[in-house]
């Protein structure tokens, strides 16, 4: 059974990974998306795509989480236009370097707290108040097995997936009383540009981390967020962790090859 062909969600984070995988599988379920991230070409270029095997003509909005002023222009923008979101897919979230706390960069700190926090904040804050007003909708959260286990030199991102944690349940305590959901998807290591991006665009090093496994894919994480999304309205899936079958931790992953940086 479809429950959710119809309705409209956005994504944000979608032009690339574990966003473009949902807006595509999501689109795939007849629902409207409305596409959000940093890099015009590439949104652009995904709306293109839906738009010719969807039911709905897709949205696009070019904005960065970060910018508080932005997505209110955004909710403000979809208001005016009538576009009524059901579902927000909290998915924008990166990795910046892998350091010790005493030898990391304040500028990598900021990045990872402004997006992953703040940014998530940002768009709940905005959207969440018209779906309470409705009694409907369906918030789902990108976190990480790093929101559950620290590892080494990830301190800071790893506080940013535990914050991710912490608002998700504080947030579904708040909402108890309505039916709004709220969910979290919590993947182990996913093969995206996560770790090109950790890296500045290292792709030696980067493709180092994948070397030897068999990781999740960003439709592996698609078809989570569909199956949570989908279930009946009395059914509020908080968390999903979700991992390749090689990894059952941070620590422990079935690795053929030597030499690898963790997710």
């Amino acid at each position: 059974m479809n429950r959710i062909r119809g309705k409209t969600a956005i994504v944000t984070g979608a032009t690339a990974g574990i966003g473009e995988a949902c807006a595509r599988a999501l689109a795939g379920m007849g629902v409207r998306v409305v596409l959000t991230g940093r890099r015009s070409d590439r949104l652009e270029a995904l709306a293109r795509e839906i738009a010719h095997t969807s039911e709905m003509e897709p949205v696009t909005a070019v904005f960065d989480v970060r910018d508080r002023s932005a997505v209110r222009d955004f909710v403000a923008r979809l208001e005016r236009e009538g576009v009524v979101p059901d579902i927000l897919i909290n998915n924008a979230g990166l990795a910046r370097g892998l350091h010790t706390v005493q030898e990391g960069s304040y500028e990598d700190w900021d990045e990872m707290i402004d997006t992953n926090i703040k940014g998530l904040l940002n768009m709940m804050r905005t959207i969440l108040p018209g779906m309470i007003e409705r009694d409907s909708g369906h918030v789902v959260n990108l976190g990480s097995i790093a929101g559950y286990v620290v590892y080494p030199q990830g301190a800071v991102y790893c506080a940013t997936k535990y914050g991710v944690r912490a608002i998700n349940q504080g947030a579904n305590i708040d909402l108890l009383g309505t039916r709004v959901r709220m969910s979290s998807i919590d993947p182990g290591m996913v093969e995206t540009e996560f770790s090109l991006v950790r890296f500045r665009g290292d792709e030696d090093r980067a493709r180092t981390v994948y070397e030897g496994v068999d990781p999740l894919k960003a439709g592996d994480i698609a078809d989570a967020v569909c199956y949570v999304l989908n279930t009946p309205p009395h059914v509020n899936v908080q968390q999903l962790l979700i991992m390749p079958t090689v990894q059952r931790s941070p620590y422990a992953m079935d690795r053929r090859a030597v030499g690898a940086e963790k997710e």
